[in-house]
């Protein structure tokens, strides 16, 4: 496809759905209880984009895609929501947890990000993708490599060259803070992805679309957490709770907030933006001693492909990076991007070698608003 001059065909995030300079509570990490049935002021606004529209989520029966079906469902007044999964229990099991909430703007399909063919067909007339759907083991992709890239980069493939032919206005790929400085096959698939979703706005040619990245640290309570984990063990009467290093960090997100992270970017998005958010930090030692105080750690060993600290933005992407109120922006090095329309918002440039990593985060969980971020995951 032919490559355009895009500072004439994209437009301006709404300035109402930019972040305000004072960040909601949720900006640090802890959305109020309930949050599905109360939005902040911002994610409210962000809610009209939806209006009369058509929303696609691959991978859509997992912990994220259905909190945001169920988002959607709640507070949008989108036309249609349609699930895209490869597992026919799971959306069964989907469907009956949302009768109370009414079917008749839901749609499942059933297929596979790997297959091309598929994806276009459930992709016409969709106005919104949201990307969710991945191998994210890190122990699994290592072991079955071949299988990580199928359905982590030639699936990212498949959903950009299907966003492209059927002309889908804006598509959102879910990251992870491990595709930074990758040293696993999980984060290097990832990053892998984030390239393709980046580049694909050079394709659009004459078309509409566009797309974009979220990055964001570990969900608690999702599945593999080890927040699950840890409370299964104390559950079952463990004599110990497992660390692999008392030095370890991690970067803590709840599902609710990031799918009201996922709401608000769709509706900044410009074309070719990385957004991370400003969210919290903790110890995996503080974490274990927070879950059961009178419980003894284990120091098991660091496994392959772990990292001590995570990174979301490198020290080589502060130059392109952008800092508003409750996240920042990572732009592209495309000749049209304009950097106005977030400056003409407040946002600032980072300081050059400025590393967004969970060791150096000036903001740290404590015991009590762990509980506060489990209590909001339940």
């Amino acid at each position: 496809m032919a490559q355009t001059n895009k500072s004439t065909a994209r437009t301006r995030p709404t300035e109402a759905l930019l972040p305000r300079s004072t960040p909601p509570k949720a900006a640090k990490g802890v959305p109020a209880k309930g949050n599905v049935q109360s939005l902040s002021d911002n994610v409210r606004a962000a809610m009209r984009q939806f209006d009369d529209k058509s929303i696609l989520i691959t991978g859509g029966t997992g912990s994220f895609g259905r909190r945001l079906v169920d988002t959607l469902l709640r507070h949008s007044r989108a036309r249609r929501v349609i699930v895209f999964s490869r597992d026919e229990y799971k959306q069964y099991e989907m469907q009956q947890s949302l009768i109370p909430l009414g079917l008749d703007r839901m749609r499942f399909f059933l297929g596979d990000v790997r297959d091309a063919d598929r994806l276009e067909l459930a992709t016409r007339n969709v106005d919104f993708i949201v990307h969710a759907a991945a191998l994210k083991q890190v122990p699994a992709a290592e072991y079955n490599p071949f299988e990580c890239i199928k359905t982590n980069v030639t699936g990212a493939e498949n959903v950009v060259r299907a966003a492209l032919r059927n002309n889908v206005p804006k598509v959102l790929a879910l990251s992870t803070d491990k595709a930074a400085n990758p040293i696993n096959l999980y984060g290097a698939s990832k990053l892998a992805s984030d390239k393709i979703f980046v580049a694909a706005n050079n394709l659009t040619g004459a078309g509409e679309s566009r797309f974009a990245v979220v990055r964001y640290g570990n969900v608690v309570g999702s599945r593999g957490s080890v927040i699950p984990l840890y409370k299964r063990l104390i559950e079952e009467g463990a004599e110990y709770l497992p660390v692999t290093d008392p030095r370890m960090t991690r970067f803590w997100i709840t599902l609710q907030h990031g799918v009201d992270f996922v709401i608000t970017s769709l509706a900044l998005m410009y074309g070719g933006e990385i957004f991370v958010p400003k969210i919290p930090s903790m110890r995996i030692t503080d974490l274990a001693q927070s879950l059961a105080p009178k419980m003894p750690i284990k120091i098991v060993g660091i496994r392959s492909g772990e990292k001590l600290h995570e990174v979301m933005i490198t020290e080589d992407d502060s130059r392109q990076t952008l800092e508003l109120a409750d996240r920042y922006v990572i732009e592209p090095s495309f000749a049209w991007w304009q950097r106005d329309c977030y400056s003409s918002s407040g946002a600032t440039p980072v300081a050059e070698g400025f590393r967004y990593a969970s060791e150096t985060n000036n903001d740290w969980l404590d015991g009590s608003r762990l509980r506060d971020m489990i209590a909001v995951h339940a």
